[in-house]
């Protein structure tokens, strides 16, 4: 699978990290950035893999940051991208199966190199289940009008 993966300075050790470990697992990982330790803007990180899901240069992408939340809401600002924060491999999973979620966004000062393996582990391993699910994905791309 070809996966994009992205972070800004304070999730750098980790993405690189899981990039390695990616690799080594037979993906092809497209590594947007950033590769030092110098503070920058994580919403170019998010909007970079949320770019390439876009245009199809990828078929899921990895976003961190600190926290996670601040990464995953630039990422989701392109509507090609449903990216969600998780913490755990069943929030993972249920990502996958019930959001279609083609993006995971996770908080390198939250979690652990191993549980980051477990949760992107469940997040490449799950399908989506479509079914009932199917209906509430296609309202995400509906854009909405002031009542």
């Amino acid at each position: 699978m070809r996966i994009a993966i992205a972070s800004d300075h304070a999730a750098v050790e980790l993405k690189s990290m899981l990039a390695d470990w990616l690799r080594e697992a037979g993906h092809d990982v497209l590594d947007l950035g950033t590769n030092g330790s110098a503070s920058v803007d994580y919403p170019d990180f998010g909007h970079a893999v949320g770019a390439a899901l876009a245009d199809g240069r990828v078929e899921r992408g990895v976003v961190l940051c600190g926290s996670g939340v601040g990464i995953s809401i630039a990422a989701n600002r392109n509507p090609a991208c449903r990216c969600a924060l998780v913490s755990e491999p069943l929030s993972a999973r249920l990502a996958r199966q019930h959001n279609d979620a083609n993006a995971i966004a996770m908080g390198a000062r939250l979690i652990g190199p191993e549980m980051a393996k477990a949760c992107l582990k469940a997040f490449l391993s799950t399908d989506f289940e479509g079914g009932r699910h199917q209906h509430r994905i296609d309202k995400l791309s509906v854009r909405l009008t002031a009542a």
